[in-house]
């Protein structure tokens, strides 16, 4: 064969020959499993822990920034976040919806603790006084938490996490990798899942013969109204595209001003009589008295306050019935503030419309807000 010829028939060979080499080499590949980050029990199973930094799965950052700790001390905690699968929980005490997540997360801390689920409470505060650790205790007492819980007031660990939400819960395995993450309340079956197949694994690299138990905690879940009134705001740095202050004077920030209500009221706004401090996150009593009006849709009222303060608890123009009072209502409709933190005051089993009024006899009482069930 012509040299001319045989040079450019054996370059065809060998780029057909490539061809279908890198062709088979594809087919391979698009036949393995393709793992995506989540939080299914299958993913948990399957996955070496060894490829997780490979196919995007991020480790739990470091605890930066904390200020204080609760149920533990900064080397401890170290120390056993070492070969633990680790539920992260970022939560704050006056927050309604991380407060009905805790019976939850106390339970898991009871049943699996033993078993090598280490939970941390991460302590990222909305409003100024929950950054006093002596509150933050009485509330970690109030609530039978045991697990360690620390204190992120710079929201270094929040940043660290790229969190924007409360409440949020991260759980990482053993080596630290984040297999999960859930925002808000709800999901505690899939959540539960999530730690029993984590401690399975851990066990199963350990070389640890202890079992995981297979059943669920059982707690009722809170069942919000499908409408209700959204939450309402008292500082002015935060209503910004969401200002609900019915009185005709408005938000005047930094100033003492005498609100007036109107005799027309619209749902979901809130009204104020007496004079009150405008401040960055809250409105505070400066008259001898006061009061506050809601027209409001719910099953559930829930105020975050502070401040020495009496008050008594009207509905719709009457004392509030004991058969609808909440939990931290007292005898003909009164609640003592002594503490600064989230008080239930309306419990109704469905959901219903009213106008709720607040009688307050104290100044240097402090209103944050408004939270509906």
């Amino acid at each position: 064969m012509k040299s001319e010829i045989k040079t450019p028939l054996i370059l065809g060979i060998a780029i057909l020959a490539g061809v279908i080499i890198l062709s088979l080499s594809l087919s391979v590949l698009d036949s393995q499993p393709q793992q995506t980050l989540g939080n299914t029990s299958d993913q948990s199973k399957t996955s070496s822990n060894s490829d997780l930094s490979k196919i995007g799965y991020k480790k739990a950052p470091e605890l930066v920034g904390i200020s204080g700790y609760i149920n533990t001390l900064p080397d401890e905690l170290q120390k056993k976040i070492h070969d633990h699968v680790v539920l992260y929980d970022i939560w704050t005490y006056s927050c309604i919806n991380c407060v009905r997540t805790l019976p939850f997360i106390t339970a898991w801390d009871e049943k699996y603790s033993d078993q090598g689920l280490l939970i941390i409470g991460i302590h990222t505060p909305e409003f100024e006084f929950e950054k006093d650790i002596e509150n933050v205790k009485l509330a970690v007492t109030k609530h039978g938490i045991h697990y360690p819980v620390v204190l992120d007031n710079d929201r270094k660990t929040w940043n660290a996490f790229d969190n924007n939400y409360w409440p949020r819960k991260y759980i990482a395995d053993h080596e630290g990798y984040i297999r999960y993450d859930h925002i808000g309340e709800g999901g505690y079956q899939e959540t539960e899942k999530v730690i029993q197949d984590l401690l399975r694994e851990r066990n199963e690299s350990l070389g640890l013969n202890t079992s995981s138990a297979k059943e669920f905690v059982k707690i009722d879940e809170f069942d919000s109204s499908g409408f209700r009134t959204p939450e309402l705001y008292f500082g002015y740095d935060f209503v910004s595209g969401r200002n609900q202050l019915g009185s005709p004077e408005g938000f005047k920030p930094n100033q003492d001003v005498t609100y007036s209500i109107p005799e027309s009221k619209q749902l979901h706004n809130f009204y104020l009589d007496g004079t009150w401090k405008n401040l960055k996150g809250s409105m505070k009593l400066i008259s001898d008295s006061g009061s506050i009006v809601v027209p409001y849709s719910g099953k559930e009222v829930n105020i975050v306050i502070a401040g020495e303060g009496n008050l008594q608890i009207k509905i719709d123009g009457k004392i509030i019935d004991s058969s609808i009072s909440g939990k931290d209502v007292g005898t003909l409709g009164r609640i003592q503030v002594h503490e600064p933190g989230l008080y239930n005051i309306v419990q109704t089993d469905t959901t219903e419309e009213h106008t709720l009024e607040i009688l307050v006899e104290s100044p240097g009482f402090e209103i944050f807000t408004f939270t509906f069930g």
